[in-house]
């Protein structure tokens, strides 16, 4: 890989983590501040290292070596700047399964978000869909039939594959439900600190895998998604501690992630069928939408000095 598009390749991971975390700072700061001063920090300090190293570390690691297990563990660490023909033969057989997968958990998780979640309006035509939230369920088995239909024909385990990223949401969004409903007992301060700092865990572990699905659609190399991950999370530990408050100003920053969520689903897909649209494409879409909902931000902000 050239040198460029490992730097963009970055830098559009970093991005991508550091928005779809946002709402995950938001709670962390807020449970933080009912917390004593010795668990905020073990928190801040230990749960990064889980938080970087465990869950963006590990996770696509794993995921890579589950998809391809003849590569080995060091052989899915190192897969992408192989020259080996049997690894790379490995990974072109792989990729397919896991791009699909990936793809099916962020579409999924747009379209849940469009149609059930509380959110500001930020385009035309998302008042009228969150209205119609009955349809997401309808809307997603369709989707997921469709997806396995094509997909068979051209490879039935690209077809288990979207099986297993559909699995994967409504398993990630119902320990993610549970987790944010305790969030109320949290700050209400009902629960120890102990019990805080693990369901902050919790929390942060399922935020963490929608940046790590989305980061496939970036690169399939694993060091360049812990590295790019690893500079996001520790980002939005930054912004737990010191510009929460700023950040929600920004309101329509959530849009922005979710969207490009979409279109990074809908790359992985397509990659996945064989479209082979370029690396650089993800970042750009990426940065060219959050750089467009940070402008509709900035100009719906109050002024300075108002409240």
């Amino acid at each position: 890989m050239e040198i460029l598009s490992i730097l963009l390749t970055i830098a559009g991971l970093c991005l991508f983590e550091t928005i779809t975390s946002i709402d995950n700072a938001i709670i962390n700061a807020e449970v933080l501040s009912t917390m004593s001063q010795k668990a905020r920090r073990w928190f801040l300090i230990w749960g990064l290292l889980f938080a970087v190293f465990v869950i963006r570390g590990v996770l696509p690691w794993l995921i890579v070596w589950a998809s391809a297990p003849s590569l080995g563990p060091v052989g899915a660490l190192t897969a992408t700047f192989s020259s080996d023909p049997a690894v790379v033969a490995a990974i072109a057989q792989a990729a397919p399964i896991l791009l699909v997968g990936g793809g099916t958990f962020l579409i999924f998780l747009f379209l849940h978000w469009i149609f059930l979640e509380e959110k500001e309006y930020g385009i035309c035509g998302e008042r009228y869909i969150a209205t119609k939230g009955v349809w997401f369920f309808a809307v997603v088995s369709i989707f997921l039939a469709g997806l396995v239909w094509l997909a068979i024909s051209k490879n039935p385990m690209m077809a288990f594959g979207a099986v297993v990223g559909s699995s994967a949401f409504f398993i990630v969004h119902g320990f993610r439900q549970n987790a944010e409903e305790h969030e109320r007992k949290m700050v209400s301060g009902d629960l120890s600190d102990i019990s805080k700092i693990f369901y902050l865990e919790i929390i942060d572990a399922t935020f963490s895998i929608d940046g790590v699905m989305g980061a496939f659609a970036f690169t399939m190399a694993v060091p360049l998604i812990i590295i790019g991950n690893g500079i996001g999370a520790l980002i939005v530990r930054e912004l737990t501690v010191r510009n929460v408050d700023t950040i929600r100003n920004y309101r329509y920053l959530k849009n922005g992630a979710m969207y490009s969520i979409l279109i990074l689903g809908i790359i992985m897909i397509l990659d996945g069928f064989g479209a082979g649209i370029p690396e650089y494409v993800s970042p750009i879409a990426t940065f060219g939408i959050v750089g467009y909902f940070l402008y509709r931000s900035i100009r719906a902000a109050p002024p300075a000095g108002t409240t």
